[in-house]
C-alpha cells in the first residue's frame, strides 16, 4: 500500500492494515509444516484436549512463542505499509504484544474454548474484510459489516453479534494467513474471551494489546448496554450475554478499551489504580513514580510537577533581576581596574619627563658654572701666576656635591624609574625596549605615554614647526611617515541621473599633502557633493572631468585603506566607550604587522590631541542613556578617522554644533595631522576669524556648484578685493563672503559685479574653459546661476513646464531604478588597492568584531533579562492553558509554543540589526570586512539561540508535562530559534524597523496557519513545505508520538496519517530548519552588502 492512498484512507485504514498483518502471522497450525499426517494428528489431538495444567502450560507456551515470533516475519510489509508510524518492527511488536510477564489470560481462553483458540481467531481475509466494509460504508460510527460468508440475511449466527465469536471446527485446519477466502466458522460461538475482542459482523477474535483492559462485559439493565462496551443485546435472543470487547481502534472511537487515566493494566485483564506517591496515564501498563517535590495522591493521572515550574521561575527571575541591577557595575568594575593601570603607566611617564627636565636643567646650570669657574680660573692665574686665592666657604663643597650628583647621574642614568627615556639622550635607542618586546598592559602603556611625553617635550623646542622640522622631529622620536596623496580636479561636473540636474559644475583645482582645505559656501552649493565626489561616494551621478592622483588618472577607491572620510552625522556606536570605539578602528584599519604597543601609541595620541582624555572610560551614550556631550561625541567621530593614520582625510562639517573652544582644540588636533604629511579637506560653516586663520586653502562654492575661489586663505581678502568687494571692518571675512554668494549682502555699486557673477570672474581670473551658456551674457549668467541654486539646469526647467503627472512618475521611477543600478554596480565594484596597507584579514576582524558585539551585548545585558522575562511568563501561560491531548499529541499546545518562540526570537533578533546598519555603512565604506561583521554578529546571537529554548522550556515543559523528553523539546526548539532568527536577520537588514517588526509578527502566525492546512497536492501543498512552521511543529508531534506505545499504537498511525507526519522525519525535520536557517542568513548577507543607502 502506498503512502499517497494510506493519506486518502480515514484514520481506520491504519487499524485495518495492523490488524491484517498481525493476524496473518498467526501460526497456521500449532505444529510445524513439515510433520507428517499421524504426527500432526496426534498433536493436535494432545493440545486439543490438554488433561493436565502442565499440558496447558506447554500449549500456552507454545502459542505465546509463536506468535511472539511473527514480527521477524513481517518486517517487510509492516515498513512497507506502516513506514510513516512505526520505525523499528520489533520494538513496536513487543510493546503491543509480549504477555510474557502475565499468560493467565491466554490460558484462561484456551480452558474456556477447550483448546481450539487456532479455530477461532481471525484469518488475514476476515480481517481485511472487515475494516473494507468500515471504508466502504464511510462511516465508522455504524459499526456494521456487508453481508458476509458466515453473517448474512440468510445466516445470521450469534458468533456475528459485538463480543462474540465461533469456531471454525475442530479437526478443520485453519490457513490464518490466507488473505482471499473466509473461512466457514459458524460453530460453537460463545462470548470473546477476556483480553480478546470480536468485531460485530464478523465470527472470529484478536487479542487486545498491551496498554488496553478487555474483561468481559456486564449488562446494564438500565441502560441495555453492555458496560463497559457501547454495543447492546439483540432483541429476540433471551440467552444471548455480553461478551468481551468488541472494537480496538483510536483513543476517540474506543475510549472503553484503554486503560483508563489514574490506572494501570499489567495485562489486559487486570486493571490496578495507581498508588499513592505514583501516576498513571491513559493506555500505562504500570505505574510511575513521582518526583519528590509533585503532588501524587491515588489514582493521579498525571503527576503535579508544576512545583519544579514555580521554582526554576523563580530562580532565573532572581538571576536575571540581578543582571538587570549589576551588569553595568561588572563591566565598570573591570574599567576602572585597567584605568588605575593606565593611569599609573601615564604617572610614571609624567614623573619620568619631569625627572628628564630635572637632569638636563641641572646639567645645563652644571655646565655653566663649569664654565664660569674655569674662566675666572684662567683670568686669575693670569694676573697671578704664584698664587691662587682661597676657595669662598662652601663653594667647596657645594661644588663637590653638584660633582657628585653628575657623577652618579653619568655613571648610573638608569637609577631612577624610566631614566632611558631621556629626550635626546644618545643611548635611548639601543637602550628603551623595542614595540614587539612589551608584553604586560603596564609595559605597553608606559611605552605610549614615554613617547607622548617626549613628543610634547620636542614640540616645545619647535612651537613653530614647519613641515621639515616635523620630518626632523619624527625622525628624532620614530614617527613613522605616510604615504602622501595629492588629489587634483578638472572641471569636475556631476550630474543627477535621470534628471539632468548639475550638483557640481566646471569644479577645478587640487588639494596638497601637508595642507588643511576648508570647503565653504551657502546652502545647497554643493559641498558634500564635492567631498563625496573626491571621496568616491558620489552615487547615482554622472561625473565628468578628471581626478588625478599623485600625479595619475587613477580611482579614488584604490586609496580607501589610507583614506578618511568623517560624515556629517555623529555615527559613533553609542554603547561603547570613547576608547573601545577609537581601538576598534585603529586595530581593524591599522597595518596587520603593526605592534600593538604602537596601535596603542597611536590611540592615545588622538586622545590627547583631542582632549578625550578624562572621558575616554565614558559611554559615549545614546538617546535614551546620556553618555557623553555632543562636542565630544564630534571629536570621537573625527578620531575614529584619525586613529587609522590617513593620507587623505576628508571631514564633512566636524566643527558643526561645537563651541569656538573646541572647534580650535579639533583644528589643532588636524593641524598636527597635516604636519605629519596628511592631507586634509574639510566643509566649514561660518568659522571664527581665528579659526579661519588656522587653515591654508580655501574653497569657496557658489551655488550650482560653482567655484568662487580656490587658492590660499591669506589671499581670498586680495582676490576679492581686486574685484571690488571690501570685507568691512569688525566683520568676519568668510561669513560676509557667503553673504555675498548667497545674495544676502550686495556687492558695492562702485565694484559694477553681480554676485551671480563671481564664479564666471573666476573662471576668466584664472584662464578656465567657461561654458558657452556663461559666456552668451551676463543676464545668461545670471539666469543660469539663478537656476543652478536648486541644483537644476536650463533645459530640464523648460522641459519640465506642462509635463503631465503621469510623464513625472515615470522619470521619477526611471531616476530610482537608475540609482538603484547605481549602488549596486558602486558597491560591488573593486579597484585595486594602490595604498600598500596590508590590514587585518577576516578572520583577525572577525575576533576584533567578537569583543566588540560581546561588550555591547554585556551591556545590553538588561534587555536581555526583560527578553528572558517575557519568555518565562510566556511559557507559564501557554504550558498551562494548552495541555497537551493525547489524541493529537500535543499538536495545539506546540502550535502555540512555534508562533510565541518564532515571533518574540524575532523580535529580539531584530536588534542584531536594525538599530545597527548605519554603523555598518560606515564601516563597510571604510574597507571593514562585510563577513566579519556578520559571522561576529551571529555568533554572538547563537548565546540566544542556546539559552531562549532553555528558558521557556523551564517553564512550558514543567506546567504542560508532556510525554516526550526535555533534550527532544529543547533539540527542536533550538533548531526552530537558530531558523527563525536567520528569518529576522533578512528583515531586518532589508526593511526599515517599523516594517520589520510588522513582519515579524505576521509571518509566524500565517505560515503557522498554512502549515496546519493539509494541502493534498498543487501549489498551496509545495507552500506548505516550505513553511518552517510546518517542519516545526511536525518535530514536536513526532518526538511526542514516539513515546505512544502499545494500545496507542493505532491512535499514533492515524493522527500521523492524518498529518501527514512521518516517524523517520524528525531528523529530517530539525536539518530542514538548520538548511532554513542557513539559507536565510545567506539572504540575509547578500541584502547586507547590496542594499546600502550611502
Amino acid at each position: 500500500m502506498s503512502r499517497e492512498k494510506v493519506i486518502n484512507a480515514p484514520r481506520i485504514l491504519s487499524v485495518a492494515v495492523l490488524i491484517v498483518i498481525i493476524a496473518s502471522n498467526f501460526p497456521a497450525r500449532v505444529v510445524c509444516a513439515d510433520e507428517d499426517e499421524d504426527a500432526d494428528a496426534d498433536v493436535d489431538v494432545e493440545l486439543n484436549q490438554p488433561t493436565s495444567p502442565a499440558a496447558l502450560q506447554l500449549f500456552t507456551q507454545v502459542i505465546f512463542k509463536e506468535f511472539n515470533n511473527l514480527s521477524r516475519f513481517l518486517s517487510a510489509d509492516i515498513l512497507e505499509s506502516l513506514d510513516f508510524c512505526i520505525q523499528n518492527v520489533d520494538a513496536e511488536w513487543n510493546s503491543a504484544f509480549n504477555f510474557s510477564s502475565d499468560l493467565a489470560f491466554l490460558t484462561s481462553c484456551i480452558q474456556k474454548t477447550k483448546g481450539d483458540i487456532t479455530q477461532r481467531l481471525c484469518t488475514a481475509a476476515e480481517i481485511k474484510f472487515y475494516f473494507s466494509s468500515f471504508f466502504e460504508g464511510g462511516s465508522k460510527k455504524e459499526n456494521y459489516l456487508k453481508p458476509n460468508r458466515n453473517c448474512n440475511l440468510s445466516s445470521w449466527v450469534p458468533g456475528c453479534e459485538p463480543g462474540w465469536a465461533c469456531s471454525a471446527g475442530k479437526g478443520k485446519k485453519v490457513d490464518l494467513r490466507n488473505s482471499k477466502e473466509v473461512p466457514v466458522r459458524t460453530l460453537d460461538c460463545q462470548p470473546c474471551c477476556e483480553g480478546f475482542f470480536c468485531p460485530h459482523g464478523i465470527t472470529c477474535m484478536i487479542p487486545c494489546p498491551l496498554g488496553s483492559y478487555c474483561p468481559l462485559a456486564k449488562l446494564n439493565k438500565t441502560t441495555g448496554v453492555c458496560d463497559p462496551y457501547r454495543y447492546q443485546l439483540p432483541p429476540g435472543q433471551p440467552n444471548h450475554t455480553c461478551g468481551a470487547a468488541d472494537i480496538w481502534a483510536d483513543v476517540l472511537s474506543s475510549t472503553e478499551v484503554f486503560c483508563s487515566a489514574g490506572s494501570y493494566c499489567p495485562s489486559t485483564v487486570k486493571k490496578n489504580p495507581c498508588s499513592s506517591g505514583h501516576f498513571c496515564r491513559t493506555g500505562s501498563t504500570s505505574q510511575v513514580g513521582c518526583f519528590e517535590l509533585a503532588t501524587c495522591e491515588e489514582k493521579t493521572a498525571n503527576q503535579n510537577i508544576t512545583a519544579y515550574g514555580i521554582l526554576l521561575f523563580v530562580g532565573l527571575s532572581l538571576i536575571l533581576l540581578i543582571i538587570y541591577n549589576c551588569s553595568d557595575q561588572v563591566i565598570s568594575t573591570k574599567e576602572k581596574k585597567q584605568a588605575k593601570s593606565r593611569e599609573a603607566a601615564a604617572r610614571s611617564a609624567r614623573e619620568t619627563a619631569q625627572a628628564h627636565a630635572r637632569w638636563k636643567s641641572a646639567k645645563d646650570v652644571a655646565k655653566k658654572h663649569a664654565i664660569g669657574f674655569s674662566t675666572q680660573l684662567s683670568r686669575t692665574f693670569s694676573r697671578k701666576k704664584s698664587t691662587l686665592p682661597p676657595m669662598p666657604k662652601g663653594s667647596k663643597n657645594d661644588q663637590s656635591n653638584l660633582t657628585k650628583m653628575m657623577q652618579e647621574l653619568e655613571e648610573d642614568p638608569d637609577s631612577h624609574e624610566g631614566f632611558n627615556m631621556e629626550i635626546g639622550d644618545n643611548n635611548f635607542k639601543k637602550n628603551m625596549p623595542k614595540g614587539k618586546q612589551l608584553h604586560t598592559r603596564s609595559q605597553i602603556f608606559k611605552y605610549a605615554y614615554g613617547q607622548i611625553e617626549k613628543e610634547k617635550a620636542m614640540q616645545e623646542q619647535n612651537k613653530n614647526l614647519t613641515f621639515s622640522g616635523v620630518i626632523s622631529m619624527a625622525t628624532d622620536i620614530d614617527i613613522r611617515t605616510r604615504p602622501t596623496i595629492e588629489v587634483a580636479f578638472k572641471d569636475l561636473t556631476l550630474t543627477l541621473k535621470g534628471k539632468n540636474k548639475n550638483l557640481l559644475r566646471c569644479v577645478t583645482g587640487k588639494i596638497i599633502p601637508g595642507h588643511v582645505t576648508a570647503v565653504m559656501g551657502p546652502s545647497g552649493a554643493g559641498k558634500t557633493t564635492f567631498l563625496s565626489a573626491l571621496a568616491g561616494k558620489a552615487t547615482g551621478c554622472m561625473m565628468s572631468g578628471m581626478v588625478i592622483i599623485n600625479g595619475k588618472v587613477e580611482s579614488i577607491r584604490s586609496y580607501k585603506k589610507i583614506i578618511g572620510f568623517v560624515p556629517q552625522d555623529d555615527i559613533v556606536h553609542g554603547n561603547l566607550t570613547v576608547e573601545e570605539n577609537l581601538w576598534f578602528s585603529a586595530r581593524c584599519r591599522l597595518s596587520a604587522d603593526l605592534p600593538k604597543p604602537e596601535k596603542v601609541l597611536v590611540v592615545e595620541r588622538v586622545i590627547e590631541s583631542l582632549g578625550l582624555q578624562h572621558v575616554r572610560d565614558s559611554l559615549v551614550g545614546t538617546v535614551e542613556k546620556r553618555g557623553i556631550s555632543g562636542g565630544q561625541r564630534k571629536r570621537v567621530n573625527v578620531g575614529l578617522e584619525m586613529v587609522m593614520e590617513p593620507s587623505l582625510l576628508i571631514l564633512d562639517e566636524p566643527t558643526s554644533g561645537l563651541d569656538s573652544s573646541s572647534s580650535q582644540l579639533l583644528l589643532r588636533a588636524l593641524r598636527r595631522e597635516a604636519l605629519e604629511g596628511v592631507n586634509i579637506c574639510m566643509v566649514v560653516h561660518q568659522p571664527s576669524y581665528t579659526l579661519f586663520k588656522m587653515f591654508d586653502d580655501l574653497i569657496l562654492l557658489a551655488k550650482g556648484g560653482l567655484t568662487a575661489y580656490h587658492g590660499s586663505v591669506k589671499k581670498v581678502e586680495e582676490y576679492f578685493a581686486g574685484l571690488g568687494i571690501q570685507v568691512p571692518e569688525r566683520v568676519n571675512p568668510p561669513d560676509y563672503f557667503i553673504d555675498i554668494l548667497e545674495g544676502i549682502e550686495k556687492p558695492s555699486t562702485n565694484s559694477g559685479i553681480n554676485y551671480k557673477e563671481l564664479p564666471l570672474r573666476w573662471m576668466l581670473h584664472n584662464g578656465y574653459a567657461v561654458p558657452p551658456d556663461m559666456l552668451n551674457s551676463t543676464a545668461g549668467v545670471s539666469s543660469s546661476a539663478g537656476e543652478d541654486s536648486a541644483h537644476g539646469s536650463k533645459s530640464v526647467a523648460d522641459g519640465s513646464v506642462g509635463q503631465s503627472f503621469a510623464g513625472d512618475l515615470w522619470q521619477d521611477m526611471k531616476f530610482h531604478v537608475v540609482l538603484k543600478g547605481d549602488l549596486l554596480q558602486h558597491n560591488f565594484l573593486n579597484a585595486k588597492d594602490l595604498s600598500n596597507r596590508k590590514t587585518p584579514g577576516i578572520l583577525l576582524q572577525y575576533k576584533y568584531f567578537l569583543g566588540r558585539v560581546g561588550r555591547q551585548r554585556l551591556r545590553e545585558a538588561r534587555m536581555q533579562a526583560v527578553d528572558f522575562l517575557i519568555l518565562l511568563i510566556a511559557g507559564i501561560c501557554l504550558g498551562t492553558l494548552a495541555k497537551v491531548s493525547d489524541e493529537t499529541f500535543g499538536a495545539l499546545g506546540y502550535t502555540y509554543t512555534v508562533i510565541a518562540v518564532s515571533l518574540l526570537s524575532k523580535i529580539a533578533a531584530l536588534r542584531a540589526f536594525s538599530l545597527d546598519k548605519v554603523y555598518y555603512w560606515r564601516e563597510s565604506a571604510s574597507g571593514i570586512s562585510s563577513l566579519a561583521y556578520f559571522m561576529a554578529k551571529d555568533t554572538i546571537d547563537h548565546f540566544n539561540t542556546l539559552i531562549k529554548p532553555l528558558v521557556y522550556l523551564s517553564m512550558f515543559y514543567f506546567f504542560n508535562n508532556p510525554r516526550s523528553s526535555f533534550l527532544d523539546n529543547y533539540i527542536v526548539l533550538v533548531c526552530l530559534v537558530y531558523c527563525v532568527t536567520g528569518v529576522a536577520y533578512a528583515f531586518a537588514i532589508y526593511l526599515e524597523p517599523g516594517p520589520a517588526q510588522l513582519w515579524s509578527v505576521i509571518v509566524p502566525v500565517v505560515l503557522t496557519l498554512i502549515a496546519n492546512q493539509n494541502y493534498q497536492g498543487g501549489i498551496l501543498k509545495t507552500i506548505e513545505n516550505l513553511c518552517y512552521t510546518k517542519w516545526a511543529l511536525e518535530a514536536f508531534v513526532v518526538a511526542n508520538a514516539q513515546m505512544y506505545s502499545g494500545v496507542w499504537l493505532i491512535t499514533r498511525c492515524g493522527s500521523l496519517m492524518k498529518s501527514n507526519y512521518k516517524l523517520n522525519d524528525w531528523i529530517p525535520c530539525l536539518i530542514y530548519l538548520v538548511i532554513a536557517g542557513i539559507l536565510s542568513r545567506g539572504v540575509a548577507f547578500f541584502c547586507l552588502v547590496t542594499f546600502q543607502k550611502k
